[in-house]
C-alpha cells in the first residue's frame, strides 16, 4: 500500500535517508522494515521556530516495490501538417510550438534574436563594454529572457494551467528532478541554456522550424483574415494562424498592432527598482541564526505592503544572484536579476515595484493604447541618464533614499557595468519614489535587518 504523509525534519538530515526512515517508520508506527521506499512530493522550508525545519510531503510505499512514473511525451511527426506561425522563441513560444506538435500541428518559430550560443558575446558585450546589441541581448534571442535570467518556476498567479505537466518537461529536457517538489522551483541561469537547446532540437526533429534574426516588420492580413508575416529583409512566411509570443519589451510590434488596427488596450503593471542586499543579511533576517551553515539553503524572500493607495511588493527575487541590464532600447536602463542552480553568489537582489495605472499615465502626459509603453520608457530613459551611459545604473544607499538625505557613497554591488551615485528622486515619478520609501520602512518592521545602510538601491526594474 502507499500512504501520503508530512513530517518535518532538521535541514541537516533531509538527505539522509537512514534518518529519514526512522522518522518514517516512527510517524507510522510501522516496523522499519515495512517502509520499502518513499517519493517526495513537496519539500519547503519553515523558518517560523527558532529552527528552521524541512517540512516534506511524501508517498509512502509499505510493503510494497517503490515505483516513480516518469513522463515521456508522445510528440507527433509535424513534418507535413498544416502549419502556425509562432512569433518569439521565449519560454511562451516554445511551450507553444511542444503543444501544437502534441496535436499535430506545425509550428514556424520566427525569433528576431540569435540562439542560445551566440547571444553569449552579445551579453557580454553588454556587460563589460556597455555595447547593446538591439536584437540580441538578456530579453531577445532564443528561450527569452528566461535563458539567461535565472530560471524560476513560480509565480502568484492562481490561474495556472497544469502546472506539473511543464515542471515534468523542463525534467524531460534536463533540468534537475528537485524542480519537480520543491515549493520553489529554480533550475538555474548555468543549466538553462542546454535545456532550451534540447526543446528547440525536439521542435525541429518533429518538424517544426526556427528561423533566427528574423524581425517581424508586417503582419498580412486580407479580408480581415491572418494570411502570414513579413520580416525586416522583405521574406514572407504564410500561415492562417499566427501566436504573438513576443514578451513585454518588444515596443515595436505593440505599435504595429495599433497600425494594423488590431485592437490593443493600455493596462496597469509596476515599477521601481531593484535592491540588493549581502546576502548574509537575508540569512540571519530569516533564520534569526549568525549563520546560515551548509545545510540552508541562501534564504529569500517575498515581501508587500499597501501605501499611497499602491501595491509595492518585492518581485524575482534572486539568492545568491547578480544584478543584469535587460535594456532593449539604445538611450534606455533596465535591471533583472538571476542567480546560478547553486544561488552561491555573495548577493541578494529583488525587484521592488510600485503599481501604476491610466491615471499615472495620464498624469505624466501619455494617453491612449500605448501611454503603460511612453511612461515606462520615460522612466528608462531617466534611469539611463542618471547613469551617465554605457550602461551603468544610478544608485543609492537604501536609508539613504528613505531618508532623503542626498547623495553618498555606495556599497559593492554585483551589477557588472557599474552603478554610480544618484537620487532616486531624479530618477523615478516623485509619487512612486514616495511609495517606495513608506514600503522600505514597513519591509524593515517586517524583516529585521533589510532596513540597512549597506543595502543599495538600483533603477530601473520595470
Amino acid at each position: 500500500m502507499t500512504k501520503d504523509i508530512v513530517i518535518a525534519v532538521p535541514p541537516a538530515v533531509v538527505n539522509n535517508e537512514n534518518h529519514l526512515k526512522q522518522v518514517i517508520a516512527a510517524t507510522e508506527d510501522l516496523p522499519i522494515d515495512q517502509i520499502t521506499g518513499w517519493q517526495v512530493l513537496k519539500k519547503s522550508l519553515d523558518g517560523r521556530a527558532k529552527q528552521p525545519l524541512m517540512v516534506l510531503k511524501i508517498r509512502v510505499f509499505i510493503n510494497e516495490p517503490l515505483v516513480q512514473t516518469t513522463l515521456v511525451p508522445e510528440w507527433k511527426d509535424v513534418h507535413n501538417a498544416p502549419p502556425v506561425l509562432i512569433i518569439g522563441a521565449g519560454p511562451a513560444g516554445l511551450f507553444a510550438a511542444l503543444q501544437l506538435i502534441k496535436l499535430g500541428v506545425k509550428p514556424i518559430i520566427i525569433e528576431r534574436g540569435k540562439d542560445v550560443r551566440s547571444r553569449r558575446r552579445d551579453l557580454a558585450a553588454l556587460n563589460k563594454q556597455g555595447i547593446l546589441n538591439l536584437q540580441s541581448n538578456y530579453c531577445f534571442g532564443e528561450g527569452g529572457a528566461g535563458t539567461y535570467s535565472d530560471g524560476k518556476l513560480y509565480t502568484r498567479s492562481t490561474k495556472r494551467g497544469n502546472v506539473n505537466e511543464i515542471l515534468e518537461l523542463f525534467v524531460h529536457f534536463g533540468a534537475e528532478g528537485s524542480i519537480l517538489y520543491e515549493a520553489h522551483p529554480h533550475i538555474g541561469t548555468n543549466k538553462l541554456p542546454g535545456i532550451i537547446s534540447q526543446i528547440s532540437h525536439t521542435i525541429t526533429e518533429c518538424g517544426g522550424e526556427i528561423y533566427f534574426n528574423k524581425q517581424l516588420t508586417d503582419i498580412i492580413i486580407v479580408k480581415e483574415k491572418i494570411k502570414g508575416i513579413r520580416v525586416h529583409s522583405g521574406e514572407e512566411f504564410t500561415a492562417n494562424a499566427l501566436i504573438l509570443a513576443t514578451g513585454h519589451s518588444a515596443n515595436d510590434i505593440y505599435q504595429l498592432l495599433q497600425d494594423k488596427k488590431i485592437a490593443i488596450e493600455a493596462k496597469p503593471f509596476a515599477v521601481g527598482v531593484r535592491v540588493e542586499h549581502p546576502q548574509y543579511i537575508i540569512d540571519k533576517a530569516r533564520y534569526r541564526t549568525p549563520e546560515r551553515g551548509e545545510a540552508l539553503p541562501p534564504a529569500s524572500y517575498s515581501l508587500t505592503t499597501q501605501t499611497h493607495g499602491r501595491g509595492v511588493f518585492s518581485f524575482c527575487m534572486c539568492p545568491g544572484g547578480i544584478i543584469a541590464p535587460a535594456s532593449t532600447q539604445e538611450g534606455t536602463l533596465v535591471v533583472n536579476g538571476w542567480s546560478p542552480s547553486k544561488r552561491n553568489n555573495p548577493y541578494a537582489n529583488s525587484g521592488i515595484v510600485a503599481t501604476v495605472d491610466i491615471p499615472d499615465f495620464e498624469k505624466a502626459g501619455f494617453t491612449g493604447a500605448l501611454a503603460g509603453l511612453q511612461y515606462r520608457e520615460a522612466i528608462e530613459k531617466s534611469a539611463f541618464t542618471a547613469g551617465g551611459g554605457h550602461f551603468k545604473a544610478p544608485a543609492e544607499r537604501l536609508t539613504h533614499f528613505v531618508a532623503g538625505t542626498g547623495i553618498a557613497t555606495l556599497p559593492s554591488c554585483s551589477y557588472v557595468p557599474g552603478i554610480v551615485p544618484a537620487a532616486m528622486d531624479k530618477v523615478l515619478p516623485l509619487d512612486i519614489a514616495q511609495a517606495l520609501r513608506h514600503a522600505f520602512i514597513d519591509f524593515g518592521n517586517k524583516l529585521h535587518g533589510y532596513y540597512t545602510s549597506e543595502a543599495v538601491v538600483v533603477a530601473t526594474e520595470s
